[in-house]
């Protein structure tokens, strides 16, 4: 048996919720599709599919499997293109989205840096603050800060982005500055419409159980430098992106509460749709992005 093969029609079975799309998708018979799940089931010693007349759903070991397969595909993948890539040069147009502040204090210069390296590669920038349908809406790499992926994405981890909990000195002068995380219901919170807007979650940096504050103030933003602009002008405390923070904090501007508790770490990721005849662009560009940001401190 052909293991890749198996594992890969199992993840399209999974992806597309049926044995017929997953045929269709990979131009199999549906006898064939049913197989290679057969075979792999037989494999790893357990059942992974349900299977009615009507629907098509994970067993608890198809749940545990399915991330493993994806993987073992993508380093397979890699490993092929490690030895043919080499010869082939990037040339074309990738299209790239991001949050706007991330674009912004980020991802612009890498993309100039990049540009530089492959200068046959044309760069789309997509600076948007909700979750694209990549292919919808032709976008063939998202950077996304999460820790929810959606199941029938390939995703990359980049990075760690960290968060600070950070007001003005002014601010903190009228109304004082939080003691414990319970001590940010009682403060002006600027919050973000998607991240966070009525809940914050923290961990304790040195050890101990994590925890939570329901949060509310005078201004929500579904972008990231337009609450920086409103905690810069004193209106409140905001849950900021270390990234867009750090020099502010670093020359006085904003100061760094709760030393103590950490805001729970969301996980940077380049995200695509699939890995089949994958461009040369996008594994170079996701290449460049892993190296570039591997251990800063985001």
């Amino acid at each position: 048996m052909d293991r890749l093969t198996a594992m890969q029609v199992f993840v399209t079975v999974a992806d597309s919720g049926s044995l017929s799309a997953a045929a269709r998708q990979l131009d199999l018979s549906r006898p064939v599709v049913s197989r290679h799940v057969a075979e792999l089931e037989e494999w790893v010693g357990a059942r992974l599919l349900h299977r009615t007349t009507r629907r098509l759903s994970l067993t608890p070991a198809g749940n545990e499997i399915l991330p493993r397969c994806r993987r073992m595909l993508e380093f397979s993948d890699d490993l092929r293109h490690a030895v043919v890539a080499p010869e082939e040069t990037p040339r074309g147009l990738l299209r790239i989205t991001s949050s706007t502040s991330f674009t912004q204090t980020q991802l612009v210069q890498a993309v100039v840096d990049y540009g530089r390296r492959y200068p046959e590669v044309a760069v789309d920038l997509v600076a948007l603050d909700r979750t694209v349908n990549l292919v919808e809406e032709r976008i063939d790499l998202a950077i996304r800060m999460t820790t929810r992926l959606e199941p029938n994405l390939i995703a990359r981890q980049l990075a760690v982005c960290r968060s600070v909990i950070c007001a003005t000195p002014e601010y903190l002068a009228r109304h004082g500055a939080p003691q414990q995380v319970e001590d940010l219901a009682l403060h002006n919170c600027l919050t973000h419409s998607y991240v966070g807007r009525s809940l914050w979650q923290f961990e304790p940096r040195s050890g101990g159980k994590a925890s939570s504050v329901a949060v509310g103030g005078s201004i929500s933003a579904n972008e990231v430098t337009v609450l920086l602009q409103a905690v810069l002008a004193g209106v409140g405390i905001g849950h900021m992106p270390a990234y867009s923070v750090a020099p502010l904090v670093a020359s006085g501007r904003l100061v760094a509460l709760l030393p103590e508790h950490e805001p729970t770490r969301l996980g940077m990721y380049a995200v695509y749709a699939s890995r089949k005849h994958m461009p040369a662009t996008l594994r170079t560009m996701l290449d460049f992005l892993a190296e570039r940001f591997a251990g800063q401190p985001f």
